[in-house]
C-alpha cells in the first residue's frame, strides 16, 4: 500500500488520488453562513439566483427580500439565538426564510411539510422554536401539533404569497395546466401572521448578526429518526461554511456564476441544504426549484431551463431513466449529478451517464457531518459501487467497537469520520452525545472498509445487518444483485423473524414496467450470484415502496408492514 501521511503521522492513502487542482487542506471561513448570499449579491448582483415556475429572482432581488425577513423578525422580537422552525416545500420562501433567519441571528430548524401532527409535535417541543413559518395548507395539522410548545408565532404563506409576479403572468391558473399535481392555496388562518405582512414590517436596510462561527448554531437538523425518537443535530456556522467549501473546491470546474442547479431534492433535508442550497448560493448558480420530486415535473422542467448540476438519490435516477416520457436528449444539459442518501446502483450510475453524457457521482454522509464526508472524484480515476475518498481535511478510520484503533486493511468495521463539518452534539442529550462523540471521532453506526488506495464501500447500517442461522447478511450487497436483474426497478431487502434461522432474508420488488418474473427465477439469479445464506427466502412484489422524501426506501417502514399483517 502506498503510504501518504499527514503531520502526525496518520496514514491518509486516498491523497494519492486527489486531482492536482484540490489541496489536502483548505483555511476556512468564520462567519454567519448567510455571508456567501450577501457575497454572491455583491459580486453578481443581476444574475439570477432562483426560478420557481417560471418566475426569476436576481441576487439582488432575492437579498432584498432576506433583509425584509430578518428585520420583519426582529421587529417580531426575535432574538439572537431563538429556534424558528420553517416547514416549507421548495419554494422562493423556504430559501428567504432559511437565509432572512439566519441573518437575524435565529437557528434554524428545518422541518418535514409531510409530518404527522404527532412527529411535528416532538420536533417543536424538543427544540424549542418560538416561531414556525409554514404553508396555509398545513395550518390544521399546525394549529394541533403547536399545543403545549414554546411556539409564540406562526407565519403563514401559500406558494404565490407575497411573491411580486408580472401582471402577465397567468399564476396559477396557467402553472396548474403545467403542472396538474401541484397544489396551491390562498385561505387565511386567523389569529396568524401572514408572510406579506412580516416583510412589510422589514425594513431593506442591511442585516447580519456577526456570529461565534465555532460555537454558535446556525442549525437544529433533525436526523429521521430510524432508531427510537429523531435526535436534534447541532450543526455551527463553522460547521456549514466548511462542508460548502470542502464540496465546492472537490468540484474545481465549477464555473462561479454559471451553473443552474436542479432542486429536485428537498432544501429541508441536510443534503438538500449543503449540495444544493448552500453550494448554489455560494456559487452565485441559479437555483431551479422543483416543489417535489415529480418525475414529470422534473422532465418539463429540465427541457425548460436546461440545467447543469442535478444533486439528487438514486431512485430520482431510476424513475426519470425509466419514466415513459422521457426523450433522448433530455439529459443533455445535466454536467454532473451528486448521488447520496441510499447506495447507487452500478446499473443505474452507467445507464443515467450514457443518457446524459455527464457525470454521476457517489458521494456519502450523514446529518451529523453537514453532511458530506465522502466523494468519488467528479473528473479523474474513480470507483465504482464505493462511496469514493474523504473531502480535504477529514480523516476517517473503521474502528471496531471497544476503541478507536483503526483495523487491518480490508477489515469490515464502523465507519468513524472527524473533520471540521461535524457537528458539536445532539440537542439536550448529552449522554447520546458522548456515544456518538469520542475523542473528535463521529461514530457514524455504518459499517464499512476501505481498500488499499484509500476508497471506502459502505456495507451497511449496524442495525440494518440480518444475522441469518449465524451468518451475516448485508441488506445492500443482496440488493445490489437484485438490481442487476433486468426486470428490476426497485428492490429493498430486511430481515424477518423466522423460527428455525433467527432471521430470514426478505425482498421487496418493484419490476419495471411492462416485466414480469416469478419469485422462482429471481431465486434462481441470486444462487448464481450470491452464497445460499444471503439468498433471499421470501419474495414481496409491489408497486411501489415507501420512500423518504429524498428517495431513501424507508426500511422500517417495510418492516411494520411486515409485522402488521402477521397480527392481522
Amino acid at each position: 500500500m502506498s503510504e501518504v501521511t499527514d503531520l502526525q503521522g496518520n496514514e491518509r492513502p486516498w491523497l494519492q488520488h486527489y486531482p492536482i487542482q484540490v489541496s489536502p487542506t483548505y483555511e476556512y471561513p468564520k462567519a454567519n453562513i448567510a455571508q456567501i448570499l450577501l457575497d454572491s449579491a455583491r459580486d453578481f448582483p443581476n444574475h439570477e439566483a432562483l426560478d420557481f415556475l417560471g418566475r426569476s429572482y436576481s441576487y439582488k432581488e432575492l437579498l432584498r427580500q432576506c433583509r425584509k425577513m430578518a428585520n420583519g423578525l426582529k421587529a417580531l422580537n426575535v432574538v439572537k439565538g431563538e429556534r424558528v422552525a420553517i416547514m416549507l416545500p421548495n419554494c422562493p420562501q423556504a430559501v428567504i426564510a432559511y437565509y432572512g433567519g439566519l441573518m437575524a441571528g435565529a437557528v434554524i430548524v428545518q422541518t418535514n411539510p409531510i409530518y404527522t401532527e404527532r412527529e411535528l409535535h416532538f420536533q417543536l417541543a424538543d427544540c424549542g422554536a418560538t416561531t414556525l413559518i409554514t404553508l396555509d395548507l398545513l395550518m390544521p395539522r399546525v394549529d394541533k401539533a403547536k399545543e403545549n410548545t414554546s411556539i409564540k408565532r406562526v407565519i403563514v404563506t401559500s406558494l404565490s404569497d407575497g411573491l411580486p409576479f408580472p401582471k402577465n403572468v397567468l399564476y396559477p391558473v396557467q402553472r396548474r395546466k403545467e403542472y396538474p399535481n401541484l397544489k396551491v392555496s390562498y385561505k387565511t388562518s386567523e389569529g396568524n401572521l401572514r408572510w406579506s405582512s412580516v416583510l412589510k414590517k422589514g425594513k431593506e436596510t442591511p442585516i447580519c448578526e456577526e456570529v461565534d462561527a465555532d460555537t454558535e448554531l446556525a442549525m437544529i437538523q433533525y436526523t429521521g429518526g430510524t432508531t427510537g425518537q429523531p435526535k436534534g443535530v447541532m450543526l455551527t456556522h463553522a460547521n456549514l461554511l466548511a462542508n460548502t467549501v470542502q464540496v465546492a473546491v472537490w468540484c474545481y470546474r465549477l464555473e462561479q456564476g454559471k451553473e443552474k442547479y436542479l432542486a429536485a431534492l428537498p432544501l429541508f433535508h441536510v443534503f438538500g441544504l449543503t449540495v444544493l442550497l448552500n453550494q448554489a448560493i455560494y456559487q452565485a448558480g441559479s437555483i431551479v426549484l422543483v416543489p417535489r420530486f415529480d418525475p414529470r415535473m422534473v422532465l418539463k422542467t429540465i427541457r425548460r431551463r436546461r440545467p447543469t448540476i442535478f444533486p439528487g438519490a438514486p431512485t430520482m435516477y431510476i424513475a426519470l431513466l425509466n419514466h415513459p416520457e422521457a426523450l433522448d436528449n433530455d439529459l443533455g444539459s445535466v454536467r454532473v449529478c451528486f448521488s447520496g442518501a441510499a447506495p447507487l446502483p452500478r446499473d443505474v450510475q452507467e445507464k443515467f451517464e450514457q443518457k446524459s453524457g455527464g457525470r454521476l457521482i457517489e458521494g456519502y454522509g450523514l446529518t451529523e457531518s453537514s453532511p458530506v464526508t465522502h466523494c468519488n472524484p467528479v473528473w479523474g480515476f474513480r470507483k465504482a459501487g464505493t462511496i469514493g475518498v474523504p473531502l480535504p481535511d477529514t480523516d476517517v478510520r473503521i474502528v471496531g467497537e471497544e476503541s478507536l484503533d483503526p483495523l487491518p486493511l480490508g477489515e469490515i468495521g464502523e465507519l468513524a469520520v472527524k473533520g471540521p463539518q461535524i457537528m458539536s452534539g445532539y440537542w439536550n442529550r448529552p449522554e447520546e452525545t458522548a456515544a456518538a462523540l469520542q475523542e473528535g471521532w463521529l461514530r457514524t453506526g455504518d459499517l464499512g472498509k476501505m481498500d488499499e488506495d484509500g476508497f471506502f464501500t459502505i456495507i451497511d447500517r449496524k442495525k440494518d445487518i440480518i444475522l441469518a442461522g449465524g451468518y451475516n447478511v448485508y441488506p445492500r450487497e443482496v440488493e445490489e444483485i437484485l438490481f442487476e436483474h433486468p426486470a428490476v426497478k426497485e428492490a429493498s431487502v430486511l430481515g424477518v423473524p423466522d423460527p428455525y434461522r433467527g432471521e430470514t432474508v426478505k425482498a421487496y420488488i418493484v419490476l419495471k414496467q411492462g416485466w414480469q418474473v416469478s419469485e422462482m427465477q429471481l431465486n434462481r439469479w441470486c444462487r448464481d450470484r450470491l452464497a445460499p445464506y444471503k439468498v433471499p427466502k421470501q419474495y414481496e412484489f409491489r408497486e411501489t415502496l415507501p420512500l423518504s422524501l429524498i428517495g431513501k426506501v424507508l426500511r422500517r417502514k417495510l418492516k411494520e408492514e411486515s409485522e402488521d399483517s402477521k397480527e392481522s
